[in-house]
């Protein structure tokens, strides 16, 4: 046993290889969301095929990731269980509470933003016309997003590589588990969502020259987006019934 231990680089490896283990189910989990995600793109050509074959990208990454929420649930479900049944609190859970949770927090950032899906002041924005929704868009992106994103991929990196020299251990908990592969999520994180924050700058030129806004994937939506969209459409529809009726009037 401890020839494989020194094998292995020591017993407080073995983290390490069970956390590797996954990687073929990630890769197999991220191929078929992100086949998925193509399948249900619309008929386009040209530069929209290339922002929507991103934009699939990034739903694989975040749907692939999301399944955190499952592992996260079930492991803190237990968590409480032994707890307060058996009276034998977990050394790792607190440790997966904040990892897990930290993982589909930065990993589905990419995926929010290629659905438009971030937060901002709608009850103002939606008001605008495309061109003026794209245009402070764009405005936006270059003065705040992309410095932000290039600062959180250079800080990131940095933070990352020291806690991989220092082979960096949780001290949150008994149990100590490393946590540098973690933290290198975190310039991949960022290389992401530059990625997409860049195709939604084409987006925003598109829009500038065109008037409406490209197509994105279809996928899921907030029920207050629909019943927005819905009703929209019903105010579209009332006008072009008034307007008919005037046209006919004035005849």
């Amino acid at each position: 046993m401890q020839y494989f231990f020194d094998l292995i680089g020591g017993a407080r490896q073995l983290t390490l290889y069970a956390l590797l283990l996954p990687i073929p189910i990630v890769i197999a989990v991220f191929a078929a969301e992100f086949s998925a995600s193509r399948r249900r793109s619309p008929d386009a050509s040209g530069t929209e095929r290339l922002l929507l074959t991103i934009d699939a990208l990034s739903t694989a990454v975040g749907k692939t990731f999301g399944w955190c929420i499952v592992i996260l649930t079930f492991s803190t479900s237990y968590e409480v269980f032994a707890r307060y049944v058996f009276g034998a609190p977990t050394e790792w859970a607190f440790d997966a509470s904040y990892i897990l949770y930290g993982t589909l927090f930065m990993m589905a950032g990419a995926y929010a933003l290629s659905r438009n899906a971030h937060v901002r002041g709608d009850f103002i924005y939606r008001a605008w016309p495309p061109r003026r929704q794209a245009l402070m868009d764009l405005v936006l992106y270059i003065l705040f997003f992309f410095p932000a994103m290039l600062a959180f991929i250079y800080a990131g990196y940095k933070f990352a590589q020291l806690s991989t020299l220092m082979n960096e251990h949780s001290a949150a908990s008994p149990n100590g588990p490393i946590v540098w592969p973690f933290k290198w999520l975190i310039p991949v994180t960022g290389v992401f969502m530059v990625l997409q924050g860049l195709v939604e700058v084409v987006r925003c030129i598109i829009c500038l020259r065109t008037g409406e806004w490209p197509q994105r994937l279809h996928d899921v939506e907030e029920l207050e987006k629909v019943v927005l969209d819905e009703a929209e459409q019903q105010r579209q529809a009332a006008l072009k019934v008034e307007e008919a009726g005037l046209r006919r009037g004035g005849i």
